[in-house]
């Protein structure tokens, strides 16, 4: 069994290995004719389980034809241009060549004896994503696995950080407040649009989901900053604290970007960290044409970005980064065998956020103890491609998401919620006459349906005031005017044959 271990005796086994399965992507890569197959999941279920894991193929050739059977052949290709559903990426080749090269040295990036370089990677990484944002100078971060992470991470720094102002506020005015007391009184408000990793978060920190106070949106789907105000000072007189004011730079629903610099200016008003959720808008931070729309991040406490939404980079490839690098303290846990204590070590490589002398454990910033080198594939794409280069991708998306709104908004088929702000479409079947709205819910959720389990396309579907709606979400620049044209002929004849039936039956 040593056989298949990496090591200098087995390079070439290695080099055979990766090169056939790369190989047999590449061919699938190259003949791929629709998003997926639209095999049923009880059509597969059964092929799977029948596979007894207790007897081993032993040659990778054969388990690279057992994987085109229950894997490769029926997987859901994020490439192809009539994927329209959610925020996945088609990506791109320096970082899959990144990917390849992190697997196999597998560098652990918790501390720096097993990461060396990337450690220090890493860390310019998020040097030049605060840079991007304009955090400042005390800025610092670390990657995560995604933006439910990166939300998580950043709403437990800002209660804690909530926490010890309120008890230092407390000890000033001769009284001992213990975080246990202050934690009922914790308040964390968001736009209804924004991402449930939010509600989430504050249940796991110990809030509860009632923390959350939800803010109205306006008709674009931004956060009512003019409600956020009066629930800011309700606050203030009910004796709550609001930990928190959640922004959301690219909903996953409309791509709608919340009133940052208001959303600022209120936060600073009432001493309350600013967190924005640029989980899917930050890909605008490298566009050469758009950069002004997130205008107004660079005042936020904290940020979250996921570069694999819209750098186009492989899952997984997130950061949370934080206006002042003292804040990420909150989040520190040392052990003996691990991270020790900080000591000077002589000789140690000078490294980013303040810490020259020190040793620049990751760990001490991170949730994760063990964790993938995912800064490299960001790494390599940006010096193969330059910063312009990703941008200039996402600009594509964003600009024929436009020409999607409005072929969209001149189809008597179709009736669209807002005009996209990045890359999504929200949007409904909507046929002339008087159907029960019901009945026309029932036709959008099976055009969906449908067209999912033809595999011709993939879209999405969300719920817009109790009504059943479809959405696109662009992030293919290879995606057409024609692709969209062709889905939704494709989902209109889905809804009126499903019409059809369905009006026959009840006459």
């Amino acid at each position: 069994m040593r056989s298949h271990l990496l090591n200098e005796t087995t390079a070439d086994l290695y080099r055979r290995s990766v090169t056939e399965g790369i190989d047999r992507v590449a061919a699938k890569l190259a003949t791929t004719e629709r998003p997926h197959t639209g095999i049923a999941v009880d059509e597969l279920a059964p092929v799977i389980n029948g596979i007894d894991l207790d007897q081993p193929l032993e040659d990778p050739a054969a388990a690279l034809d057992e994987l085109e059977e229950v894997y490769l052949r029926d997987a859901v290709y994020f490439h192809h241009p009539r994927y329209l559903g959610h925020l996945n990426c088609p990506v791109v080749i320096p970082a899959v060549l990144g990917e390849a090269i992190l697997s196999a040295v597998n560098s652990s990036l918790d501390t720096w004896d097993q990461s060396i370089g990337g450690t220090l990677i890493e860390r310019r990484l998020i040097d030049w994503t605060a840079g991007r944002i304009g955090l400042g100078p005390r800025a610092d971060g670390v990657f995560t696995s995604g933006g439910s992470q990166s939300n998580f991470h950043a709403l437990l720094l800002a209660r804690d950080e909530a926490c010890r102002i309120a008890a230092r506020r407390a000890r000033a005015d001769g009284r001992d407040l213990a975080k246990a007391a202050l934690l009922p009184r914790l308040r964390i408000l968001t736009s209804e649009a924004s991402h449930f990793s939010v509600h989430k978060s504050a249940a796991m920190l110990g809030l509860g989901y009632e923390a959350v106070i939800s803010v109205p949106v306006d008709r674009d789907r931004r956060m009512d900053t003019s409600v956020l105000a009066l629930e800011l000072e309700s606050c203030a007189r009910d004796g709550l604290i609001p930990m928190a004011v959640v922004a959301t730079a690219g909903t996953t629903d409309f791509g709608s970007i919340d009133p940052l610099p208001e959303i600022a200016r209120l936060t600073a008003e009432h001493s309350t960290w600013m967190h924005v959720d640029a989980a899917y808008g930050c890909g605008l931070l490298v566009s050469p044409t758009r950069r002004h729309l997130l205008d107004g991040i660079e005042h936020a406490d904290s940020v979250t970005v996921d570069y694999h939404k819209s750098f186009f980079q492989p899952v997984s490839s997130s950061a949370v980064l934080v206006r002042e690098r003292d804040t990420m303290q909150h989040a520190t846990y040392h052990a003996d065998y691990l991270n020790p204590l900080p000591t000077a070590q002589v000789g140690a490589p000078p490294a980013p956020g303040g810490l020259r002398g020190r040793i620049p454990n990751q760990v001490d910033k991170s949730l994760q103890t063990t964790r993938r080198f995912d800064a490299l594939k960001l790494w390599m794409t940006l010096r193969v491609m330059g910063a312009d280069g990703i941008g200039s991708l996402f600009d594509e998306v964003v600009d024929l998401t436009a020409t999607g709104w409005e072929l969209l908004d001149a189809d008597p088929r179709f009736e669209v919620v807002v005009r996209p702000r990045i890359s999504t479409l929200v949007f409904r079947y909507s046929p002339q006459g008087d159907l029960r709205p019901d009945l026309v819910d029932e036709a959008n959720l099976h055009a969906r349906k449908a067209l999912f389990a033809s595999g011709e396309a993939v879209v999405a579907g969300t719920k817009v005031d109790g009504r059943q709606y479809l959405k696109f979400t662009l992030l293919n620049p290879q995606t057409t005017a024609a692709d969209i044209a062709a889905v939704l002929d494709l989902l209109a004849a889905h809804a009126e044959q499903y019409l059809g039936a369905s009006l026959a039956v009840h006459s």
